[in-house]
């Protein structure tokens, strides 16, 4: 399957989990993926994972695409635009954004009341998982709206019935998660006029590496 052969995808936070997965099917589908994070085989985040951008890139060019790795931390705003510099520089397009970077797994707390939650680690979570995306959009989307038919994939968690019918067992995970779909139906409408558009993808329940060695 080679559908997507001369597309150029970038996807942001592919250093494990739903990312890598993406990453590695837009390969398989003959994209040229950029891959980012902050995890090198050089440098680990605070995430203290093993896995690696590098990882996934290979990954991606044994399915048959062009795997890129680029160190960026997204909450970096001058990383991000460069970032996006070399992707114009090199590719002179962009085609599809994934907003994957989430990052946030040991900062959780559930059934614990905002009073109690850790409020470093909850704006921490925040910072995360709404800040990189908003980030990573602002300094992307002027190279994506250049070629018709561009998309930003928004990745979540629940979809909106699910989320607004439910409280997600702590104020900062169920803010993180629903503001990611709103945020994906507000660049939907921006995007629209550009022949390009947005959506929110939940993968479901993730049987990640972190999740995996859990089970264990």
């Amino acid at each position: 399957m080679t559908s997507l052969k001369g597309k150029v995808a970038l996807v942001a936070g592919g250093t494990r989990g739903a990312g890598r997965g993406i990453a590695m099917e837009l390969g398989a589908a003959g994209a040229t993926v950029y891959v980012t994070g902050r995890t090198t085989r050089n440098q680990m985040s605070e995430y203290g994972r093993k896995e690696t951008i590098e990882e996934t890139a290979e990954l991606v060019n044994e399915l048959g695409g062009i795997g890129i790795a680029v160190q960026v931390d997204h909450l970096v705003p001058e990383q991000v635009q460069s970032l996006i510099e070399r992707i114009e520089k090199e590719q002179g397009r962009l085609d599809i954004l994934v907003n994957d970077i989430w990052g946030s797994e040991y900062l959780m707390e559930w059934n614990i009341p905002v009073w109690e939650h850790s409020l470093d680690k909850g704006q921490r979570m925040l910072r995360l998982a709404i800040d990189t995306h908003i980030i990573t959009s602002h300094y992307a989307l002027p190279l994506l709206i250049k070629s018709k038919g561009g998309l930003v994939a928004e990745i979540t968690d629940g979809t909106e019935e699910y989320n607004q019918n439910r409280y997600r067992l702590s104020l900062f995970y169920d803010l993180a998660k629903s503001s990611v779909i709103r945020m994906a139906k507000a660049l939907a409408h921006e995007l629209s006029p550009y022949d390009c558009t947005a959506v929110a993808v939940s993968p479901g329940w993730m049987r990640s590496e972190i999740m995996l060695e859990c089970l264990e």
